[in-house]
């Protein structure tokens, strides 16, 4: 038997390493990283009804790209022959 969800349920997730908080409510799931009011907001409505995938590009599209830590370039190796 299943438990219906009349009210805020919160529960903390690992993601690739990093905490996350899912939040489920009657109308909507968010998703964002803990400690952060911001995040990912789908409606079930849109779940359903197959514009979850068009609503996540389309919020995708308006973010910046995430920060990403920066790997030092190789040196590049050097010809040991001399001319």
């Amino acid at each position: 038997m299943t438990t219906k969800l009349d009210k805020q349920l919160r529960r903390e997730v690992k993601i690739a390493g990093e905490p996350w908080v899912i939040t489920l409510t009657p109308q909507r799931l968010k998703l964002t990283r803990k400690g952060r009011r911001k995040g990912i907001e789908l409606e079930w409505k849109a779940l359903v009804s197959g514009d979850a995938g068009l609503a996540a590009a389309l919020n995708a599209s308006m973010r910046p790209p995430p920060k990403r830590k920066s790997v030092p370039d190789e040196p590049t190796p050097r010809s040991t022959s001399r001319r």
